[in-house]
């Protein structure tokens, strides 16, 4: 497996793996190819947008971070880093989130992000199960939505 930051090429096939966990009810986003450019790789916010890749050179998992604005949809305090994380169903237990969020917490760091925020749907167990192992801690909720908090 390899991370690399994203660029609008990949949007394709991001949106690809994406749309398989929109119909299995594990995403509830949009997943077009010109969604995963505006929002994601191309977004004016953007910390990081990195990307695994597996031995045929195809993205399996996707990690995003953007800094907070004021106002935001989520609600999360201006100046953190708002972070969602997105694996292929068929990469799903090999350890490619955790890799990811190594990845990310360096660039994290380095854009000097105090906290990331993430918010995961009340009904994604396994969303909440993984941003807790990787050390997330509850501290809000909002409707449909269980928010997670990383200090760094």
């Amino acid at each position: 497996m390899k991370l690399r930051q994203a660029v609008p090429a990949d949007a394709p096939a991001i949106s690809a793996f994406l749309q398989k966990l929109t119909k299995l009810g594990q995403r509830n986003l949009p997943d077009t190819p010109d969604y995963v450019a505006t929002h994601y790789i191309g977004n004016a916010n953007r910390v990081s947008c990195l990307i695994a890749m597996d031995a045929a050179d195809q993205p399996v998992g996707i990690q995003i971070v953007s800094r907070a604005e004021e106002g935001n949809a989520y609600d999360v305090t201006p100046g953190w880093g708002i972070i969602g994380t997105h694996i292929s169903p068929e990469a799903q237990g090999q350890g490619i989130g955790k890799a990811l969020f190594a990845g990310t917490l360096s660039v994290a760091r380095e854009y000097g992000l105090p906290s990331l925020d993430a918010a995961i749907g009340e009904d994604n167990s396994g969303g909440q199960a993984y941003y807790e192992k990787m050390g997330f801690k509850t501290y809000r909720t909002m409707p449909g939505r269980v928010c997670k908090r990383f200090d760094l």
